[in-house]
Formats: structure tokens, C-alpha cells, sequence
């Protein structure tokens, strides 16, 4: 605790505590701090990671490649496995820093009154009852009323995300007001974190920690889990059903080996041999990879993924509910529009851009002003007359300046200029109402006056009067009221919607995303910015009409309402979880402390990287790094491209394993020689693998991804039409290839032959489900057209490859391949061909019904909880 000089206030009769009374409340009440929320050790986080069915048997395979000498494909595996545990692993402890940034900023160094006199102490140590002092820079350490204020205001924007300071009265001066809240001008409270930018005064502290607004919406932080990510519940879902599968698989293989060929020991290895190598690992690998590489892609639109399970639910997203400043606006003043008192209006569109008619007005609020602005709506006047501005002020002195008092809300500068026998010339700007009073206007004039008020006031302008007055009389008069003043008119003032905006929004809609304003602004304003951006013309609901609502009525408005003004960081969070409750898929903007409840409680939290706080960017799923709304239109354009193509790719594995696991059993169940040992599993792998990894991964967009409705929140990745479409090419891929076996075989064809021509018919049809599953719209044509340098490389690998092991006799021998001819490649590659053609010729019939909307016929298996 540092002792400073003694200072005189004035604190209407009340002194500030002892350093015995402040002991005794911090013993009672503890430090002004928020308390530590329970941390999970890094043991605890990674064993609760590899639990996840995916992870476990991502590592399980890897375990038993490594058993079984497959050395290249247990390394990947378990690089898989470490890559993916390590990543969550961070994003989990990641998540743990949002408190200790809201706790950084709840407790600053404060100056007090303790035993009569003004020291400094750490913020943790204020207590309730403190005295603080304030003054312009000041971050308040606790909530408190004023008990004296002098031109004070404060931003407060760390709380309501709004970005001008609003003024405070002293306690004595508001008289009755509402219930205090963040955001509302002449009230007396000050809040915890919060900013002063103006001004100075004394407060008395009334809450401290947790029970400050900050700290309420700390603890709210800690009572909400993040949204479970869908995906990775469905993968596991899948995951066990593939499991199940393999496992099926082996244990058909043990049962059929040892019935028809004896010898329980070589059946229990053949089994886990082939079995497992048909396990789908490639559905934990296509997740890691495809997540992975989405949030390299967003990140190239300017938007930071901090959990990667966002990036499919981005694409998901029915409700975009977004704040107003700084997101669809620029977060800055300017000035807007100009009135003169002959009732002329001139819109402003741009700096410089100023009617000379008009130039007056501009000039004296520029008068009006500090001559180094620091306040937004001076920056704004100076900005505007840069180049429109009528008088050369070469010469000019500041001689005198009336402050804003609460008894008149108007400021004034007197200036001398360059003559020094000219008069003093005076500008006022303020409150209209104040201004009038100075220009003692008729009530004719006062009305007129208002009626502009309104009308700029109702397209969300903040309205400022100006006026000027002249005197020779260089002993200054008691109070701005002794002069005489002349009307110069109003001059408006609105945060200009960002020029991205509109197109923005249009996109969202055309692509069935619903657009919401969720803001702490005054309705009007709201209302304005909402029809200036091409928000749906709904109903406008304020804070105090959400706060006379129960949970079933306010779902019953949501459906009207467009946009939410004037409310509170807890209505946020009441607003999102209605639109939750109701099915919706919630994306949610903000940059405050006050959005990190609702922020973290979205499907999708969307936090500001510019002016975002540290605490709403941890409690968010992803970040703007360039706070622009046209930036989230993009990064759910690629949600929607990366859901899809991970769509594709799980058809495509699903229908690659079929000739796989069929091929496997079926020389067993017939008696004949087995086909495919490990070593061709493991080579068959390195084909499916970068498919799946690579070419859906880089596939383009389909032409309509922004032109259609957001998927139903209840269709699922997996949906049983899909999985039948899937294995019914597998199964068709199977008979072809079953057909070339047999008669292969029945020709009297060198068992060696056979299994080379099979093989390389398997890899061929492999490709051939490339190429129909690759798009979903498009025709063969086009599909051929469409540029993918990944799937060039895979086909250009395989076809080298395939050339090695045909040509090189050394290449063979491991594989126990004979030697293939022309007419044999000529019927595999006419396999293949056969194979594409047919699909593609019943795609368009399976077009006719989108798959995965029958949801509701998907089994509990893949929508259990991991676990259960």
C-alpha cells in the first residue's frame, strides 16, 4: 500500500474507511478478485482424450499393425493418434485462460481513502465501502456509485460492446432512476473494468469479485460447458459400427479358416490379419485431417478456428445473431447529417463532402471542440472538416472553456482570434435541448427544433446542437447561460454501416441463414443499422420486453423478431439458448466480456480479434481476425464445402471396403486359395488412404453451397440411405470383381495370375468410386473439368506404381503376383469403366431425394453418447 499527499474532497459528508474496517470486510468478503475455477490436470485432459472410441482405436490398430510387422502403417497410425491427442490437448487448456483474462481485468491498482488519507493499493484489496478515486484513464476497480463526478464519463464497452463513453451523474444528481445497468447514460453507478475517459470523481464501492457485474459474468462462464461437438459423436457412432464390422469380419474369417481348414492358431492369426486391416481407421485419420486442414483453409478468409469441431457446425448455422458495432458497422463516429434552422437537411455521405451551405455548423462544432480530440464525436468533427471547414483559425487562441455540468449538459470554448481588437468569438455544443436554452429560443423554434431531433434521432443518429455567441468583454461570465447565444443548428452523428455489409447479409439469406441484431444500442439506432444492412423487416424487441417475458412466450416471438436492442449481457444468453431449444444452430458475434456467456454457449461463438476482448476470444469457437462480418459469409461457405467433401469421402470409404471385406472371405467360404494377405491390405491402404486424405479433402465446392437451405440440424453425417447408397457400389464393385475371380479361376488362370488380376481390377474399380463419389451434382463432363491437382497426383501414383509391380519381376514376388497381358488389363480397366458408367447413370435417381434427411431411421449406435 503506497501513502500519497492528503487531497481535499468534498464527499457529501462520508469518509472513506479505516485500514481496521477494511481488514475486517476483506476477512468477511475476501479479495476483490474472481475466484479460480477448478483446472483438470494434463493427465486428466489426455486420458479423458484417449478414451474417445475414435482415439482408442486409432491407437488399438496402430498397436496391432506393430504386432503384426507392419511397421509403416503402425507409425502413421500412431502419428495420427499423438497429432490428434496433442491437439486437443492444447485447445482443452487453451480454454482454461478465458478466467484468468477476465480476472486481469476485474482487478486493477485503485486509489482510496483509507484512514484520511488517498493511497494506492492493489485492486484485490478493495473492499466494500471503499472510497475510490477517479479520474481520466482510471480503470475502475469495483463496482460503485458516485458520490461526486465533474464532466466524468466512461466507456463501457467492455460490457455492452458499445463503442461510446457514456456519461455518469453523481448519486445526488440522477435522483430516481430505473435499476442501474452497463450502457445507460446519466446513471451513477460505475462498473468493475471499465474505462474513464473523461473527467474525474469519487465513488463508493458497493460490490467487489464475484458479486461486481463482471465477476456474475465470470461465474456464469464457469456453469457453461462448451457446445459438444455433433461430428465427433457420429464418427464414434461410426467408428463402433465399423468396429463391429471388422470384428464380424475376423470373426467369420477364424471360424471359416479353422472349419475348412483346420488349424485354430493360423484362423486366430488370419483373422486378426485380415480382419483388422478391414477396420475403417481411415474415418478417425479423414476427421483429424479434414478438420485440420479447414482451419488452414478459414484462416486464409481472416478467420481464426480455435476448436476445429466449429468448422462443420459453421456449416450447419440457421441463426446468425450478431451485435451492431464494430461487426455490421465500422466502430467509429462520423458525422451523418446536418440541419440548419431554415428546416434544410443535408445527408452526409463522406468526408469533405460538406454543402457550403452547411459549412457553419460543421465549423463550431469543430470550435467546440479540444483541439487535440480524444472524445469519438470530436475526432469525428475534426475528421469531417478536413477540407470543409469555412474558417482559417491561423492565429486563433483558446482563451476560456465552460465544461459539461450536470445542470447543463452543453460545452463551450472562447477564442481570440488572429485580430486582437476583434470580439471573442464563442462556441457551444451539447444536448439540443441545452443548446436551445442557451439560444432562449421561442417555443415555435423549440418544437421545430425537436421535430428535426426525432427525425434523425428515429434513423439512429446521435443529434448534438450547435451555437454560437460573440462578446467583447474578456472577464469571463459565471456560467455559458450569461451569453448570448445564436442557433447554429444540429449536427448528426451515426457508426457508418460497413460497405461489405449488405452483400453479406443478401448471401446469408439466399442461403437460408436467418440474420439477427442482438445489441445494447437504443432501439432506434438498432432498427436503422438493421434496414440499412438488409435485415429482415421483423419486430424490435428490447431488453425490458424480453425481461417481462417467460422462456415459452419469448420462444413464441423469436420467429418476429429481427432485432434485440437495449439488452443485457444475461438476455444474450437467455436469447441464444431459446433459439438453441428451438432447433436452431446458433452462430453468435461479440467482443465484450458481456458476450463470453453467450459466446461460449452458441453452437458457434464468434469473437472480434482487433477490438475483441482476451476473454471473449477464449470463450469463442472461432475468432475474426479482421473483425468483418463478410468473413463469417465465408467461413460457413467453406463449412458447407468441408461438410461435404466429408460426406463424400465417408461414401467413399464405406463403399471401398465392401469389395475389400468381400474379397477377404470369399475365397474362404468357396474353398479356393486366399486372394489378399496383409501386404496387399497395407498396399490397397496407401491408394485409400491419400484419397481420402488428399483429393475429397482439395475437391471444390458444388455450384449451389450458398444457394441452398442449411442442412437440418437433425440430419447426421451417417444417415442410412447414404450408407446403402455406399455399400451398394461397393456391392455392385464386388460382383464385377467377384465375376473376374471366378471365371478367372474356372479357366484353369495360374492362381498367381488370378490374384494380380484381381488386385489391380479392385484398384482400378477403387478409382472408378473416386470419380462417382467425387460430386454430387455434376455430370461426368463436368466432373472431369473440374480442377483437382490432388486427384491428378493420386491417379499419376497409382498408375506409377501399377507400372512398377507390373514390369519388375522383383516387384512381384513379394505380392506373389504372375505376370499380367494386355487382354488382362483391358478387362480390368473395362471393369472399371462399367462400374462408373452404371453409377453414374443411377446417381441422378438417388439426386431426387437428398440423403441423410431420414435421420430419424439411424440407429442408436451411431448417435450414442461416448460411453454409454
Amino acid at each position: 500500500m503506497t501513502l500519497i499527499e492528503p487531497m481535499a474532497f468534498n464527499l457529501l459528508g462520508t469518509a472513506g474507511l479505516t485500514s481496521a474496517e477494511a481488514n475486517a470486510r476483506r476477512a468477511a468478503d475476501g479479495p476483490n478478485a474472481l475466484p479460480k475455477a477448478a483446472k483438470r490436470s494434463l493427465w486428466k485432459i489426455a486420458f479423458g482424450v484417449v478414451r474417445e472410441p475414435m482415439l482408442a482405436l486409432l491407437l488399438s490398430a496402430g498397436g496391432i499393425y506393430l504386432l503384426l510387422g507392419e511397421l509403416t502403417d503402425a507409425l502413421v497410425l500412431m502419428a495420427f493418434a499423438i497429432f490428434t491427442i496433442a491437439l486437443t490437448i492444447i485447445q482443452e487448456t487453451r480454454t482454461e485462460h478465458s478466467l484468468d483474462a477476465l480476472r486481469d481485468l476485474s482487478a486493477p491498482r485503485a486509489l482510496v481513502i483509507r484512514d484520511g488519507a488517498s493511497v494506492h493499493i492493489a485492486g484485490a484489496d478493495v473492499v466494500r465501502g471503499d472510497v475510490l478515486i477517479l479520474a481520466q484513464g482510471d480503470r475502475v476497480a469495483a463496482d460503485a456509485t458516485l458520490l461526486e463526478a465533474d464532466d466524468f464519463q466512461v466507456d463501457e464497452s467492455l460490457l455492452t460492446g458499445e463503442s461510446l463513453p457514456v456519461r455518469k451523474l453523481a448519486g445526488t444528481v440522477a435522483g430516481s432512476l430505473p435499476a442501474p445497468q452497463p450502457g445507460g447514460e446519466d446513471q451513477p453507478t460505475v462498473y468493475s473494468g471499465t474505462l474513464v475517459t473523461r473527467g474525474s470523481g469519487t465513488a463508493r464501492v458497493l460490490a467487489i469479485g464475484q458479486a461486481s457485474a463482471i465477476g456474475k459474468i465470470g461465474h456464469s462462464l464457469t456453469g457453461l460447458d462448451t457446445e459438444a461437438p455433433r461430428l465427433r459423436h457420429e464418427i464414434n457412432g461410426i467408428v463402433r459400427l465399423g468396429a463391429f464390422g471388422g470384428g464380424s469380419v475376423a470373426l467369420v474369417v477364424v471360424l471359416l479358416y479353422a472349419t475348412l481348414r483346420g488349424g485354430w492358431i493360423d484362423a486366430v492369426l488370419a483373422g486378426i490379419a485380415i480382419g483388422m486391416s478391414l477396420l475403417p481407421e481411415e474415418f478417425p485419420v479423414v476427421l483429424t485431417i479434414f478438420l485440420a486442414m479447414g482451419a488452414w483453409r478459414i484462416a486464409r478468409v481472416g478467420v481464426l478456428t480455435r476448436r476445429a469441431s466449429a468448422i462443420e457446425t459453421l456449416g450447419s448455422a440457421t441463426i446468425l445473431c450478431t451485435d451492431k458495432t464494430g461487426t455490421l458497422t465500422e466502430n467509429r463516429m462520423a458525422v451523418a447529417a446536418l440541419w440548419s434552422p431554415t428546416g434544410e437537411v443535408a445527408a452526409v455521405e463522406q468526408s469533405g463532402n460538406i454543402p457550403s451551405a452547411f459549412r457553419a455548423i460543421l465549423d463550431t462544432s469543430i470550435l467546440a471542440s479540444a483541439s487535440v480530440p480524444v472524445d469519438p464525436m470530436e475526432i469525428a468533427f475534426h475528421e469531417a472538416g478536413r477540407g470543409s471547414a469555412s474558417t482559417d483559425r491561423a492565429g486563433w487562441t483558446l482563451e476560456h472553456s465552460y465544461a459539461l455540468r450536470p445542470d447543463l449538459m452543453a460545452m463551450s470554448n472562447v477564442w481570440r482570434t488572429a485580430d486582437a481588437g476583434a470580439p471573442l468569438r464563442i462556441a457551444a455544443k451539447g444536448a439540443p435541448e441545452a443548446v436551445a436554452g442557451l439560444c432562449r429560443l421561442s417555443q415555435a423554434e423549440q418544437d421545430r427544433l425537436a421535430s428535426a431531433v426525432d427525425a434523425m434521432a428515429n434513423k439512429g443518429i446521435r443529434v448534438l446542437g450547435v451555437a454560437t455567441a460573440t462578446t467583447d468583454d474578456r472577464a469571463w461570465k459565471g456560467s455559458q447561460s450569461d451569453y448570448a447565444f445564436t442557433l447554429v443548428g444540429l449536427i448528426g452523428l451515426a457508426d457508418p454501416l460497413r460497405a461489405s455489409v449488405p452483400a453479406a447479409v443478401k448471401e446469408c439469406q439466399d442461403a437460408g441463414i436467418r440474420v439477427v441484431m442482438i445489441t445494447g444500442d437504443h432501439a432506434a439506432t438498432a432498427r436503422s443499422i438493421a434496414l440499412q444492412a438488409g435485415i429482415a423487416n421483423g419486430e424490435v424487441l428490447t431488453g425490458i420486453d424480453v425481461a417481462a417475458l417467460d422462456d415459452a412466450a419469448l420462444a413464441a416471438r423469436l420467429k418476429k423478431v429481427s432485432v434485440f436492442a437495449r439488452i443485457l449481457p444475461e438476455q444474450k444468453l437467455r436469447i441464444v439458448s431459446a433459439f438453441k431449444t428451438e432447433g436452431e444452430i446458433v452462430a453468435m458475434t461479440g467482443d465484450g466480456v458481456n458476450d463470453a456467456p453467450s459466446l461460449k454457449a452458441a453452437n458457434i461463438g464468434i469473437a472480434m480479434g482487433k477490438r475483441g476482448t482476451d476473454v471473449a476470444r477464449e470463450a469463442a469457437a472461432i475468432v475474426l481476425l479482421d473483425d468483418d462480418f463478410g468473413s463469417i459469409v465465408k467461413a460457413i461457405g467453406l463449412g458447407r464445402r468441408i461438410y461435404d467433401n466429408m460426406r463424400k469421402v465417408m461414401g467413399f470409404i464405406f463403399a471401398v471396403h465392401v469389395p475389400l471385406a468381400g474379397l477377404a472371405v470369399l475365397p474362404l467360404a468357396l474353398g479356393l486359395p486366399i486372394l489378399f494377405g496383409p501386404i496387399h491390405i497395407a498396399l490397397l491402404q496407401m491408394i485409400i488412404d491419400p484419397v481420402c486424405a488428399l483429393v475429397f479433402e482439395a475437391e471444390r465446392e458444388e455450384a449451389n453451397i450458398m444457394d441452398r437451405q442449411p442442412r437440418d440440424p437433425a440430419e447426421r453425417l451417417f444417415s442410412w440411405r447414404m450408407i446403402a447408397w455406399s455399400v451398394f457400389q461397393g456391392a455392385l464393385a464386388l460382383a464385377m470383381l467377384t465375376t473376374i475371380f471366378l471365371v478367372a479361376t474356372r479357366l484353369g488362370m495360374a492362381e498367381a495370375e488370378v490374384r494380380a488380376l484381381t488386385f489391380f481390377a479392385l484398384i482400378l474399380s477403387s478409382l472408378a468410386l473416386i470419380l462417382v463419389n467425387r460430386t454430387s451434382t455434376a455430370s461426368l463432363v463436368q466432373a472431369f473439368a473440374r480442377k483437382n491437382a490432388a486427384l491428378g497426383y493420386v491417379f499419376g501414383a497409382v498408375a506409377g506404381i501399377s507400372m512398377i509391380v507390373l514390369l519388375v519381376p522383383a516387384a512381384r514376388q513379394p505380392l506373389k503376383f504372375g505376370p499380367l497381358h494386355v487382354p488382362d488389363l483391358a478387362i480390368a480397366g473395362a471393369c472399371a469403366v462399367l462400374l462408373l458408367l452404371i453409377l453414374e447413370m443411377l446417381k441422378p435417381l438417388v439426386r431426387q431425394r437428398p440423403l441423410g434427411l431420414d435421420a430419424s431411421g439411424v440407429t442408436s449406435l451411431l448417435h450414442a453418447e461416448p460411453g454409454r
